[in-house]
């Protein structure tokens, strides 16, 4: 496997693991029952069983945003609205889809601590208003791993569970990167999303291995009524669905998305550690999971373009973002780590 152009701006950049690929394959031997209604897709929602340890309902979306959107829309009305962070995803970049498949449910952001909600952040969204010109909070909605590569701890999660109870608010969690914040704590699924309350989780293949394809999760099985007329309706419904569920059973059987994740975030620990010391350069966040934020003069952040480097630049001057993925190579680290040491040098010069 050629790896001469890994690139770090997104872990989305990488192709699809082997597990997968084979699993893959396999589901395309002979002809099989349309619509979900096939061996595959039921060996992957048992899958999930058995790894979330919980008789939780499991559907198959193509994408983050359509799971994250369905999701959100089965816990509001049109009137209601769902708190967030204000770096959140579902904000930032879903080009409105949450507000379109709940028929208008506002989004209301709140501030953060390194990238994470907190007990109070909520407090203070959902008791901001409670007359009836104002959208009703409904949802708290947050990111594991956050958008920062900041990962929630069990006792955090717990303290906005809790506050959620308190406020009657249902709690949903993006999990893009859920396999990350696994991987970095040393936690089991379960205790990162049910028993720490969580309601309802979308859990991210396409980052981990996978071409396309997202759980979501229903831990609290009255909250997915009528989920499956939703998914069709939007156009989530695969006619082949065994494509969009062979894929987890290559990763949970093999435990290659605990693997893969482990692996993505070993090389963003390796690549902070190798640059942590060169003056000019700051790391901008703990490194939890498998992204890299680092502040670079700007004259390096241009000669590391100048170089084919890749990377995005949306979080504040100065600021890059080098994500690490599955099958990211050691070596294309320590490359990169070495082009911004030599260029930041040269800057000074």
């Amino acid at each position: 496997m050629s790896t001469n152009n890994q690139q770090f701006a997104s872990d989305n950049y990488s192709g699809i693991c082997p597990e997968v690929w084979e699993a893959m394959s396999r589901a395309n031997q002979g002809h099989e029952r349309a619509y979900g209604d096939d061996q595959w897709t039921a060996r992957a929602a048992d899958h999930f069983r058995q790894l979330f340890e919980t008789d939780c309902e499991v559907f198959f979306a193509f994408n983050g945003t359509a799971a994250n959107s369905l999701a959100l829309s089965a816990l509001c009305q049109s009137y209601h609205s769902v708190i967030c962070a204000d770096i959140a995803h579902v904000e930032t970049d879903e080009c409105g889809a949450p507000e379109f498949f709940s028929n208008g449910s506002k989004l209301l952001v709140a501030r953060t601590e390194e990238g994470k909600l907190t007990p109070a952040s909520i407090h203070e969204i959902a008791q901001k208003r409670q007359d009836i010109h104002y959208p009703k909070p409904r949802v708290v909605s947050l990111t594991q791993a956050t958008e920062i590569g900041t990962v929630y701890q069990p006792a955090e999660l717990r303290a906005i569970s809790q506050t959620c109870k308190e406020l009657n608010l249902h709690l949903h969690m993006d999990g893009a990167r859920f396999a990350n914040a696994c991987a970095s704590l040393g936690l089991s699924p379960a205790e990162l999303s049910w028993k720490a309350g969580v309601d309802v989780l979308c859990f991210g293949g396409t980052k981990n291995g996978m071409a396309v394809g997202e759980a979501i999760l229903f831990f609290n099985r009255a909250l997915a009524e009528d989920f499956e007329y939703r998914c069709k309706q939007a156009g989530q419904l695969a006619s082949k669905m065994r494509f969009l569920s062979a894929p987890w059973v290559g990763l949970l059987e093999t435990g290659a998305w605990l693997k893969y994740a482990a692996h993505a975030n070993r090389c963003a620990r390796l690549l902070a550690e190798l640059i942590d010391d060169i003056p000019e350069v700051e790391l901008m966040f703990p490194v939890q999971a498998n992204g890299v934020f680092v502040k670079l003069p700007p004259v390096a952040l241009e000669a590391l373009r100048g170089r084919g480097w890749m990377f995005y630049t949306f979080i504040g001057v100065g600021g890059a973002r080098f994500m690490c993925s599955w099958d990211t190579c050691e070596q294309r680290v320590r490359q990169l780590a070495q082009d911004i040491r030599e260029l930041v040098e040269q800057g000074r010069g």
